[in-house]
């Protein structure tokens, strides 16, 4: 996989299929002390004059400790045949199992920094933390979707990353 700077005129596809259809592996760490988890729910956009990708993680999720941890993070897409392992990154947890032995994805290094993707991956964003937010009961206008998404109170953190790099 080869990676490069992201410029916001190189980006490719309809990210509101690629989350909502695709899917996609946030993953924090570096090779070593890694996790990674299905994730589709998040979001691509400009803010503070930079292309951003926003992933939320539940606060129960042990990639969570990752995110907090490292600086990088990625958000990789796949093709359909990678479907099974992206369903046993979303229903295990790394807590438990090792997830690349589990589904047979190759975990690569990102050069120069501690981030990693798979090799298997179509396309990874390499996102730098901006900021991280938890969000609460308090800040939901609509109450019906706080109702409906947590029964239990198993809240989200969000990640907001500026998009610094991509690789496929």
């Amino acid at each position: 996989m080869e990676f490069k700077k992201f410029l916001q005129e190189d980006f490719q596809g309809n990210p509101f299929e690629m989350l909502d259809k695709e899917w996609m592996l946030v993953t924090a760490g570096a090779l070593g002390d890694y996790n990674t988890m299905t994730a589709s729910w998040g979001g691509f956009g400009v803010i503070w004059d930079k292309p951003v990708a926003m992933a939320v993680v539940r606060l129960s999720r042990f990639t969570l400790e990752f995110m907090e941890k490292y600086d990088y993070f990625t958000c990789s897409f796949y093709p359909e045949e990678c479907r099974e392992a992206l369903n046993i990154c979303g229903t295990k947890s790394g807590r438990d199992i090792d997830k690349a032995k589990e589904t047979g994805l190759t975990p690569v290094s990102v050069p120069g920094i501690a981030a990693v993707t798979f090799g298997e991956a179509r396309l990874t964003l390499v996102m730098r933390k901006l900021l991280h937010q938890d969000l609460s009961e308090q800040a939901f206008t609509d109450k019906k979707v706080y109702a409906a998404n947590y029964p239990d109170g198993d809240i989200h953190r969000m990640f907001i990353g500026a998009i610094e790099q991509y690789g496929e």
